[in-house]
């Protein structure tokens, strides 16, 4: 078994072990999230018939998702958006020509253990291999994590490849998701971060301000609130059920702290492929102050065919958001593509 400082960082499936007191509420949370197929559909009141299916087909990309999420969910309904981002579906045994288990190359473009480097002047330090939450789209659902340096180890040499890379003025905290680090470990990181002269920014990519929002704690603000790097937090909300009142306060814990904050969003069949609903997340999302950053196309891991939606449907979803909101509201929308200097923006 890992020493307790990896076990987050070298899993991609959180521990369903309880810890202690001191851990804190998010941690408990996360502990208690539903695992078992047959348990979710029984809360949402669904057919068992769908529990024995996803349980076939989740394969080694198991469920995870937490109860807070769950109860945002539509009761009854199969299709429910939120249901279908997590529900493992029988599609994702199909091998489908063109999705890969490496879809953006990102093996080739580790710098150093646990550092992605593809873009002039920036690195992504992948701080931990698990997540809250296994989105069934997930781009990284078959990233080698024990093998690519995510571990206590691993994140001190990418710290160190950052220190001896002056070209590199921001780091990007991504993973699986950073704030899976507790509050002091996350704080020991972002002070080894200032501390290196050349960093200017740093930049943090999580979703569980949106799935779990009880992990956006005292500790974490203020570690945000006083380190000299300008910091920009990403969030990750795909449909407007996600933000709910919950969400809504975690927000605004971190809004004082004083971050930049924008969300990214991917494009998904059956979840958010409509102008109408893409509309109401950019007007819930400047409600609450967050600037709608990225619309992506599904990056075409292997698995996640079910979700892809075309470039020439995306484009017009895209045109309709241009026709419907202010400016500002209006996500970039963009698609990864292995080798480029940048995101390709397509609207």
């Amino acid at each position: 078994m890992p020493a307790p400082s990896d076990t987050l960082a070298a899993s991609r499936t959180p521990s369903a072990t309880s810890p202690s007191a001191a851990d804190g509420g998010w941690q408990r949370e996360l502990a208690d999230a539903v695992r078992d197929p047959a348990e979710l559909c029984h809360l949402l009141g669904l057919d068992p018939a769908i529990a024995a299916e996803a349980r076939r087909a989740a394969g080694g990309f198991p469920l995870l998702v937490p109860r807070g999420f769950v109860s945002r969910m539509k009761p009854g309904d199969p299709r429910d958006p939120l249901l279908l981002q997590v529900l493992p579906r029988a599609t994702e045994r199909a091998a489908v020509p063109g999705f890969s288990a490496d879809p953006l190359a990102e093996r080739q473009a580790l710098a150093a253990p646990g550092l992605v480097r593809k873009y002039a002047g920036r690195a992504l330090l992948l701080a931990a291999g698990g997540c809250a939450i296994n989105c069934r789209y997930c781009f990284r659902r078959e990233f080698p994590y024990a093998d690519s340096g995510v571990s206590t180890a691993g994140i001190a040499a990418a710290v160190a490849a950052v220190a001896a890379d002056d070209t590199l003025h921001e780091v990007i905290l991504s993973g699986g998701d950073p704030l899976l680090l507790d509050d002091d470990r996350l704080a020991e990181l972002v002070h080894r971060l200032e501390a290196i002269p050349h960093v200017q920014r740093l930049r943090i990519h999580s979703r569980l301000p949106i799935v779990l929002p009880s992990r956006v704690t005292g500790g974490l603000t203020a570690s945000l609130a006083r380190t000299r790097l300008a910091c920009v937090v990403v969030v990750h909300a795909n449909h407007p059920a996600e933000l709910d009142d919950s969400v809504a306060a975690a927000i605004e814990r971190l809004a004082a702290a004083r971050p930049i904050l924008l969300n990214q969003s991917v494009l998904l069949a059956g979840v958010n492929d409509s102008t109408n609903v893409l509309a109401r997340l950019s007007e819930r999302l400047v409600a609450l102050r967050v600037v709608p950053y990225y619309l992506h196309l599904l990056d075409r891991v292997q698995g996640t065919a079910a979700f892809d939606v075309d470039e020439a449907t995306a484009r017009a979803l895209h045109a309709g958001l241009r026709d419907t909101l202010p400016g500002y509201a209006v996500p970039r929308l963009a698609r990864e593509v292995p080798g480029e200097p940048a995101k390709v923006w397509l609207g």
